[in-house]
């Protein structure tokens, strides 16, 4: 099993149109064509940027600092990741009847509630939507919504937002949910009942 502390040893290449700086006490910068992210640093975590790298050193091998550093690294990594290829995450809607109409930068989903749902995207997250033709083959998906963004962190979380309006329920696996994500389905009363 690969330890943390083998990662955190490990130099992050900088692409030729990255530049990375400590403008503040504590803050790394990662300046990107997808962007500019900040992220705070923890106070015994050193960050060496030199040669077109970066660099994240520990002050002991004690478990803290192995673990430390290993994460203060894939951190850094995921900020370079997200400036240069930027970060996705895809969900499907599936139901007869559901819908998302993007208007302008927010999306205005019809789930079965008595009212349309919006949503608003945070700075730095871009939404796009997709319609399908709800039929048995793509057990009726009606819509797909892409959330883009170079914060790893902030797409997850959003994501994960949109996918909590309405979750996919067990039985006709109706709702939001991951592409590719598996929906563990129940039998229903009536299914149970016949199979007697």
């Amino acid at each position: 099993m690969t330890r943390m502390s083998r990662i955190g040893r490990k130099p992050i290449i900088l692409p030729p149109d990255v530049r990375a700086s400590m403008d503040a006490p504590g803050v790394l910068t990662v300046n990107g064509p997808k962007g500019k992210l900040n992220r705070p640093i923890h106070p015994d975590m050193r960050v060496l940027l030199h040669d077109g790298e970066i660099v994240v050193e520990r002050p002991s091998d004690k478990n803290e600092h192995k673990s430390l550093h290993g994460l203060t690294r894939t951190l850094a990594a995921n900020m370079v990741q997200g400036v240069t290829e930027g970060f996705r995450k895809t969900l499907d809607v599936y139901g007869m009847g559901f819908r998302v109409v993007q208007q302008g930068e927010k999306l205005s989903m019809q789930l079965g509630f008595a009212h349309s749902i919006e949503v608003v995207p945070p700075e730095g997250i871009k939404l796009t939507t997709e319609s399908f033709t709800p039929t048995a083959e793509n057990n009726y998906m009606t819509s797909r919504i892409t959330v883009d963004g170079a914060d790893k962190e902030l797409v997850g979380q959003f994501a994960a937002k949109i996918r909590a309006v309405k979750k996919p329920e067990p039985y006709k696996g109706k709702g939001i949910r991951y592409t590719n994500e598996v929906v563990r389905r129940k039998v229903g009363k009536a299914a149970k009942t016949a199979g007697r």
